[in-house]
């Protein structure tokens, strides 16, 4: 791998990395290729796959639930399946659950399959985006060290939102001739992210040593442990699936939203739009602003404003303004929320032990999917008995008044840097981290060694066993339901 050109000391002292340092480093490029390969595919396919079980139906309910099917892993056993990540080589597990995808995908596209038969296939390829997603955030921080990860983790979130966007409109113009078609074009896209990590990403040993490991289910709830009982991780993973609960819910309610009395029937259509796109467009946009342009120290101070501006952009609905208007509000939460997301989730990471990052990606993407959800779904009853602006007005002012409270508690800065020190000066494993004993995961903010050993820094071109101080995506995110994807 490229060497970069400017040292991560000076980028953190001084200016952020660059787009160019970022996609200089080769393994960077094909992860990124992979990933956007395999996102592009997944949102054709989610607009293929509910034209295509209405067409075979006419059912409603049964088209949202092949649209809502790509959300069961991550209640199921999320974090279970991220913690299988762990235990085999990272660039293996993104091969083989890609190929995995293709195949099933292929399956559906079949003609003559039994609606029951194409749930059923949907459902046994989702299960493999937990481990998916997990290892390529794992893996991040060994691609990427010091502040060009951090401007990575913001291209990737941009870039998600940018091709959720396109990627359903593609979606939804290739289902309306044919269905099939699009799904054989999301199975040639696994086909293609499986050959991008191939070619491009270098044979690494699994995080978990064979001879170390214990019963699955002990190991994720260690990662679990891990999370909640280190202060600085506790309250980053808070905070993360906090603010989107309260950034989601226009785009949640945004075809009811547009159905108001006042839109016409031919404004409908642009007004829900314009609401759905807002937040999307508004994270894209403070992305690429803040992981480029702000200074790295500068980001980290941003976080606790940015996080209380996500809700507070939001408040101003309740007086009933526009369509225009909401869409504009909906677009600075989006903003806000691009704005911390990135740097947040790189803090995550940089305090995590090695062998410890597909484990924490899972108990962080599940805890975002759960709690969008439910803000959607809460926020969307609430709707049927109080007008859509009183609603989503009082939510966010609620979501203020709890984001300030969090932000009051956020740790120190210096807290930050002893849990990060802690990680990166620990001597390296013999082979992969271990998991902890049960209840041995430490307290205070640095991991403890009876946490499991850490990874001393690893620089860029160097196939250690961990990587330097660095984090998950997300959120990558995936992310998160869309907005807060890590």
């Amino acid at each position: 791998m490229e060497a970069p050109s400017v040292s991560d000391e000076t980028h953190t002292a001084e200016n952020p990395a660059t787009f160019r340092e970022v996609f200089a480093t080769r393994e960077f490029r094909f992860l990124f290729a992979s990933m956007s390969l395999s996102w592009i595919g997944d949102y054709i396919a989610k607009a293929a796959v509910t034209v295509l079980v209405y067409s075979e139906t006419e059912s409603v309910a049964l088209s949202a639930a092949a649209f809502a099917i790509s959300f069961l892993p991550w209640l199921v056993g999320g974090p279970l399946l991220s913690t299988v990540a762990e235990r085999y080589p990272y660039h293996r597990v993104m091969i083989t659950t890609d190929l995995i995808r293709m195949v099933l995908i292929g399956l559906v596209a079949l003609p003559g399959l039994p609606v029951w038969a194409m749930l059923a296939l949907l459902f046994c390829a989702t299960l493999a985006s937990p481990p998916n997603q997990a290892a390529r955030s794992a893996l991040m921080p060994t691609v990427l060290t010091g502040d060009r990860l951090i401007v990575g983790l913001s291209l990737n979130a941009s870039t998600a939102q940018l091709v959720q966007v396109g990627g359903y409109v593609a979606g939804a113009a290739i289902a309306s001739a044919n269905p099939r078609a699009a799904l054989v074009v999301n199975a040639v896209t696994f086909a293609a992210s499986a050959l991008a990590i191939r070619l491009g990403i270098q044979p690494r040993p699994a995080a978990s040593a064979p001879e170390r490991r214990q019963p699955l289910l002990r190991e994720t709830a260690d990662g679990f442990r891990l999370v909640w009982r280190t202060d600085v991780l506790r309250a980053i993973a808070i905070l993360v699936c906090s603010v989107p609960l309260f950034a989601i819910v226009p785009e949640g309610l945004a075809a009811a939203w547009a159905d108001q009395p006042g839109i016409s029937d031919s404004e409908r259509g642009l007004a829900q739009a314009m609401i759905m796109a807002a937040s999307p467009a508004g994270y894209i946009l403070g992305g690429l602003i803040i992981g480029r342009f702000v200074r790295p120290d500068r980001r980290r101070r941003l976080i606790r404003p940015f996080a209380v501006l996500a809700p507070v952009a939001l408040v101003p609905t309740l007086f009933d303004p526009s369509p225009p208007v909401v869409a504009a509000l909906a677009g600075l939460c989006g903003f806000a929320v691009a704005g911390l997301l990135p740097v947040a989730n790189g803090l995550f990471v940089r305090a995590l032990p090695h062998g410890y990052r597909a484990r924490a990606f899972g108990v962080i993407a599940t805890g975002m999917q759960l709690g969008q959800g439910a803000a959607v779904l809460i926020t969307g009853l609430l709707a049927d008995r109080f007008d859509i602006p009183t609603v989503v007005g009082i939510w966010s002012l609620a979501g203020a008044v709890v984001v300030s409270l969090l932000v009051l508690r956020w740790p120190s800065a210096e807290r930050f840097d002893v849990a990060i020190a802690a990680v990166a000066s620990a001597p390296a494993p013999d082979s992969a981290a271990s998991s902890p004993a049960a209840g041995s995961a430490p307290s205070s903010s640095a991991p403890s060694p009876g946490a499991g050993p850490a990874v001393p820094p690893a620089r860029v071109g160097q196939p250690a066993h961990g990587s330097d101080q660095a984090d998950t995506d997300g959120t990558g995110q995936q992310p998160p339901s869309e907005v807060g994807r890590i």
